[in-house]
């Protein structure tokens, strides 16, 4: 039987020493490059964190795999065993401008079913966390369960990207949508964005391409608490390809798909 403790108590660990070396960073010059466009950034403090995540998890755990953004883990084609799902720094952009804004994010799957989010604000020392079936937290404090909430009383974490002209969607499909919400946040950051909504900061988060990395760990958050995660068009999100995400509390999920999304060539 696999030890969640022992896991959760070590990814806790690294993730603290993994922050200290984010922070002693901030001091230094950055190598940035560019990986599928020049807004996609990626740092040499991205490459080294995820290099010492990967390093830790085979010292002692050697049979979990690992999907890491940066390319630097495992081959993983399906979630069978253990498998630790790893963005080293959700929001490089805002780690590269605004040094705040970005987050360490860990989710832990065995054989498909998410066992531990983790998600770690490091400039603001917030740490989100769960292990399934024993609730979520903030730091020692325990999140509640979600509200539930209606679309006009409701603030969407959504990008601008998606309601002004793109090349991947219609710009007017979301229009309505946002024209009847109470506003919209962008933070730069879907991990955060993610818990967020987790801890009624914001109440839905929807955008129409994640990578597994940006949203692993805030899925077992978010289903902790009660709340939805779907893609664009209801089903049920995909952990090794990723895709759309939309998520949110019971209630307003429904209001939102049945009413905005059903229409939509997501």
């Amino acid at each position: 039987m696999t030890d969640l403790k022992k896991i959760d108590t070590y990814a806790k660990k690294w993730i603290k020493e993994a922050s200290d070396r984010i922070k002693d960073s901030f001091s230094k010059e950055l190598t940035i490059q560019t990986k599928s466009h020049a807004n996609d950034l990626v740092t040499d403090i991205d490459q080294a964190t995820e290099r010492f995540f990967i390093e830790k998890i085979n010292s002692v755990f050697p049979d979990h795999r690992i999907l890491g953004e940066e390319g630097f883990g495992d081959d993983v084609q399906s979630l069978e065993g253990v498998v630790w799902i790893i963005d080293p720094i959700d929001g490089t952009m805002n780690f590269v401008h605004q040094q705040r804004n970005f987050a360490i994010s860990i989710g832990i799957f065995e054989d498909g079913v998410g066992k531990i989010g983790l998600i770690y604000d490091v400039v603001h020392d917030e740490l989100y966390h769960a292990i399934s079936g024993e609730g979520a937290y903030l730091n020692d404090l325990k999140i509640p369960q979600m509200r539930k909430t209606k679309l006009s009383e409701s603030i969407l974490g959504l990008n601008a990207t998606w309601v002004t002209e793109n090349r991947r969607i219609d710009s007017s499909l979301l229009a309505p949508l946002v024209k009847k919400s109470r506003g919209t946040r962008s933070y730069g950051s879907a991990a955060l964005e993610i818990v967020y909504v987790a801890t009624g900061r914001i109440d839905a988060y929807l955008t129409l391409r994640l990578a597994p990395w940006d949203f692993a760990a805030g899925l077992i958050i978010i289903e902790e608490l009660g709340g939805r995660a779907t893609n664009l068009r209801g089903e049920k999100l995909n952990m090794l390809e990723g895709g759309s995400v939309f998520f949110a509390n019971e209630e307003l999920h429904d209001e939102i798909l049945k009413d905005y999304l059903h229409n939509g060539k997501w």
